[in-house]
């Protein structure tokens, strides 16, 4: 990806990079030349090795601990250019039988992370007039699905949490868009759509892509070249590579 983007110099954190989507982009950004630090409760063998990435232990629901993790980012690297959050949870359940704990847990990962999160990093970037922050979004908030509520209750309050927080960033050169990112094999998927009739038809449908198909968009949005902001990328199906 180096030779398309050019991260030198700049620092990007991650939340829940520690796999999927978020792991993809955690590599591409450092081999692009700049230092990712990934936050995230889970730790992928031999990703914290990799060379301008650094993983901080932290659950993204605990203001406090992301907090703490953002003051450290900023005092070995100086600075904050991105914030990718893709931390997330996603419970198989029927309303009637979901658990309140469960409820709260899916809302304080999906949803409060990416709010602490932003929290944490805007007055860094307010200070510098400069920074890009991407929240992931899904089909599910607008189509929904059986046994998905909660995930798709999040999703539909980080569109409008977006499309608010674009408008109070911009007067400081802070771009917040979402991204869509349509059906990709992750850990996550895997879990909530094991083989099966459902899995097939979006085989069949909008083909399902890896967490590396997503890393171009995000790199671009990242980039000074994407000049947007409250707006949404949406990668509706992946194609065949071959």
């Amino acid at each position: 990806m180096k030779s398309h983007f050019d991260a030198t110099g700049d620092v990007l954190v991650v939340t829940g990079g520690a796999n999927g989507i978020g792991a993809a982009l955690a590599r591409a950004y450092a081999e692009a030349g700049g230092s990712t630090c990934v936050l995230d409760i889970a730790r992928t063998p031999g990703l914290a090795e990799t060379a301008g990435l650094t993983h901080y232990e932290v659950d993204v629901s605990d203001r406090d601990a992301v907090f703490a993790a953002v003051d450290e980012v900023v005092a070995r690297h100086g600075r904050i250019d991105g914030l990718v959050c893709s931390a997330a949870v996603q419970p198989r359940r029927d309303v009637a039988d979901m658990d309140p704990a469960e409820w709260r847990r899916t809302l304080a990962v999906n949803l409060d992370g990416v709010v602490w999160g932003c929290q944490a990093v805007l007055p860094r970037m307010i200070e510098r007039r400069r920074g890009s922050i991407l929240m992931f979004a899904s089909g599910l908030a607008h189509m929904g699905r059986a046994q998905a509520s909660a995930y798709a209750a999040s999703k539909g309050a980080i569109v409008s949490f977006a499309k608010s927080l674009a408008a109070e960033v911009a007067p400081h050169r802070i771009r917040v868009n979402t991204v869509f990112p349509g059906v990709i094999d992750t850990p996550q998927f895997r879990a909530a759509n094991p083989d099966g009739p459902e899995r097939a038809h979006w085989a069949a449908t909008t083909g399902i892509g890896t967490p590396e198909d997503v890393v171009g968009p995000l790199l671009f949005l990242l980039s000074d070249a994407a000049t947007m902001t409250g707006s949404t990328l949406t990668r509706d199906r992946s194609y065949p590579k071959e």
